[in-house]
């Protein structure tokens, strides 16, 4: 019996894509979570300008940063997502601006909205295979975190029928290190996550794949490095645990007694 070979999409990291087969499978909806700072939009823009290499429709949705921020970082690492957006090889849709006289300007942070703006854009860009980044979904149910894994599906049940591969960025608090609203992950067919630890006095950032269906993946955790003119880069597998960036018992009993009184609240 001969397998089935799976269709899979570079993430435009060499390294990365080692750990997961070669690639995110096709039509997958990937839930990329962690702390500010650890490197989730750069692996964005890189998965980004690997679909714009590969002449995939590319569509990215920024909610914490403006979209010319986006392009200065892209140019960091010798990716001109401009002279893509100029080409209509891709679009970046601005919901941090708001500016009402732009066409891919999200003037209200509204799922619904924000799903027929997505739908606009891959209809302006054409027929193909498509990749997304939504940075980050965590906007949309800020003031009402227990909306997020209906918000999650919804996005997910009507945008895989327009052929996306997509990278849903979900914001952990610093404090608590944990999802602002559950709602990314139970949906997603695989999740990847950034942090960062101090070890020996000097800040380190990693990354672990916790979940990615169809797929051999690694399980170890890995530090992760940026540089200027190359972007990220995976290093080898650390002795860290999962346990060792594991939150503290007390933080847990405190996300736990307030995820009890918030359903209390419900009923």
């Amino acid at each position: 019996m001969s397998l089935v070979k799976i269709e899979r999409l570079s993430t435009g990291i060499t390294s990365f894509d080692k750990l997961i087969g070669g690639g995110i499978p096709r039509g997958f909806f990937v839930a990329v979570v962690g702390e500010p700072g650890t490197g989730k939009t750069i692996f964005a823009i890189h998965y980004s300008w690997k679909g714009i290499l590969d002449n995939d429709k590319v569509i990215y949705v920024t909610t914490e940063e403006s979209r010319e921020s986006i392009i200065r970082q892209a140019k960091m690492f010798g990716m001109n997502l401009d002279e893509a957006v100029d080409n209509n090889k891709m679009i970046i849709i601005d919901a941090l601006m708001k500016a009402t006289n732009d066409e891919w300007t999200l003037n209200e942070t509204d799922i619904d909205e924000l799903v027929k703006k997505i739908i606009d854009a891959k209809k302006k860009l054409g027929y193909g295979r498509a990749r997304l980044v939504i940075d980050s979904m965590s906007t949309f149910w800020l003031d009402k975190p227990a909306m997020a894994r209906k918000y999650s599906y919804s996005v997910k049940r009507v945008l895989y029928k327009w052929d996306f591969t997509a990278l849903l960025i979900s914001q952990y608090a610093i404090t608590t290190s944990s999802a602002f609203g559950w709602g990314v992950e139970h949906v997603a067919d695989g999740i990847i996550r950034f942090g960062r630890k101090i070890v020996n006095g000097e800040l380190k950032r990693f990354v672990l794949i916790e979940k990615l269906r169809q797929t051999s993946h690694d399980l170890r955790i890995h530090f992760i490095s940026i540089e200027d003119k190359i972007g990220m880069k995976i290093e080898e597998a650390t002795q860290l645990r999962k346990e060792d960036i594991a939150l503290p018992e007390k933080v847990k009993r405190q996300i736990k007694e307030s995820k009890e009184s918030l359903e209390k609240e419900k009923i």
